[in-house]
């Protein structure tokens, strides 16, 4: 772990302020060299200390966790093949439309999905992108 010059000076603090009765669990965490160098690049950016990036990101309620993400993920994927079926819909009316001159009485209703998926998938984004 690269500690710099030895102290971190008055203006910024790189360790945890101290808590009363001290801290008494401790956690190893076993790092390979690609993942050590990935560490120690963040500590310097935050200038902080490694461990102190490492309980900061997971204590963090803002940031977003590995199964938030795979459950967007899931979410996203049901989102595109619902999209696809209801295009396919959309194309068949149109096909109907376009070979016998009239509109089906079905046309309304699936375009209304269609717009109500097309919501959804931007609420999901903006959730996805914080707004």
């Amino acid at each position: 772990m690269s500690q710099g010059n030895g102290f971190a000076g008055w203006k910024s603090r790189r360790r945890r302020a101290n808590v009363d009765g001290g801290r008494m669990h401790r956690h190893e965490v076993k790092v390979s060299p690609e993942e050590e160098a990935q560490l120690l690049a963040l500590a310097e950016k935050h200038r902080v200390t490694i461990p102190r990036l490492l309980i900061e990101a997971a204590l963090n309620e803002d940031s977003e966790r590995p199964s938030e993400r795979r459950d967007q993920f899931m979410q996203l994927s049901n989102l595109q093949r619902l999209i696809g079926s209801v295009a396919n819909n959309i194309n068949q009316i149109a096909r109907h439309a376009n070979s016998t001159g009239e509109v089906p009485p079905d046309a309304a209703p699936a375009i209304a999905h269609a717009r109500s998926v097309i919501i959804r998938i931007d609420r999901q984004l903006a959730d996805m992108a914080g707004r």
